[in-house]
């Protein structure tokens, strides 16, 4: 499952890297917000979205 993440990411280029991540760091801090009012319903959200942000900063500093 990892992999087909992982050769999507491969296949971007630069900009497209650093767009993703920007938009991911907007998720993760659009889910800390929502989490002080109240619970989240799916607790495996942010967990997910470090990896893939991890994933994709690990493509930006190959290239």
């Amino acid at each position: 499952m990892a992999n087909k993440k992982n050769d999507n990411v491969k296949g971007m280029t630069g900009a497209e890297l650093k767009k993703k991540l920007e938009t991911l760091h907007e998720e993760v801090r659009s889910i800390k917000f929502k989490a002080e009012g109240s619970r989240s319903k799916n607790v495996k959200e942010m967990k997910n979205l470090k990896k893939e942000i991890a994933r994709v900063l690990t493509q930006i500093n190959q290239k």
